[in-house]
């Protein structure tokens, strides 16, 4: 089983004691850079909707870009997914099967092992950043994606994709060039009004459900019914085989 996340806006860039691998996609980051140089600070303002000085602290970033350090993707990237993954607490065992096994789905860099090397940036997948292959990121990357998925799920032996990505990220996978089962699973919380889906701790969740198949090497899809992290407990009534649904509690939100 192969699983894809969701990178992070933020990002942390303290040193870590592994030696981090080179992503697939360098050519096509590199061609995306030189669009992204020639954006000022109003144009990053408009095409990601941010702030004037977090626009100069991207321009800064593609304008640096070649000095700037580097850090493997699943250390670097610090967000809600992230600190469910945990992967500075991975055994090494886990790692080395994530490597194969875990991809990061990323605007600049398209897809990232947990240990390929990435710089400080923001580029978001629904960035409308136009490049001779299109209006945005989405026609950028095309089916490139899907075909490296599914080159990565030959080479391993996995025959179904975990989606525990954002569905903004997960759109830049061409479903048509896709030749995996997705597998896209729902953390809902219990509350008064019915269970919901609650955007912070279902992102905490999918990270959590990567570690956990990282793990336990999980490659039957009937395994991910044992994820328990956080308190969440598989629902089979509310579930089918390609969308489980697992439940929690708020007494098991509060103890988490």
């Amino acid at each position: 089983m192969l699983t894809v996340i969701s990178p992070a806006k933020r990002l942390d860039l303290t040193p870590v004691d592994h030696d981090p691998t080179r992503p697939r996609f360098e050519d096509d980051t590199a061609a995306l850079l030189t669009t992204a140089r020639r954006q000022g600070i109003g144009d990053l303002q408009r095409l990601m909707s941010i702030s004037e000085d977090l626009a100069r602290l991207n321009r800064d970033r593609f304008r640096d870009w070649d000095t700037a350090e580097e850090k493997p993707a699943a250390f670097a990237f610090a967000g809600d997914t992230y600190a469910g993954l945990d992967a500075p607490s991975l055994d090494r065992d886990a790692l080395r099967w994530a490597q194969d096994h875990l991809c990061i789905l990323s605007g600049l860099y398209g897809l990232l092992r947990p240990l390929d090397a990435i710089r400080p940036y923001r580029l978001e997948m629904g960035t409308k950043l136009a490049t001779r292959r299109g209006k945005d990121l989405y026609a950028f990357w095309g089916d490139r994606i899907a075909r490296a998925l599914n080159e990565q799920a030959e080479a391993v032996g996995a025959r179904w994709l975990l989606n525990c990505a954002s569905q903004e990220y997960f759109g830049a996978v061409d479903r048509d060039a896709l030749t995996l089962p997705v597998i896209t699973p729902v953390f809902q919380e219990d509350r008064p009004g019915g269970p919901k889906v609650i955007s912070f701790h279902a992102k905490r969740a999918r990270g959590a459900m990567a570690r956990f198949v990282a793990e336990t090497r999980i490659e039957d899809p009937a395994q991910l019914r044992d994820f328990t992290t956080g308190g969440y407990v598989w629902q089979p009534d509310e579930s089918t085989e390609t969308e489980p649904v697992f439940l929690r509690s708020e007494e098991a939100a509060r103890a988490a």
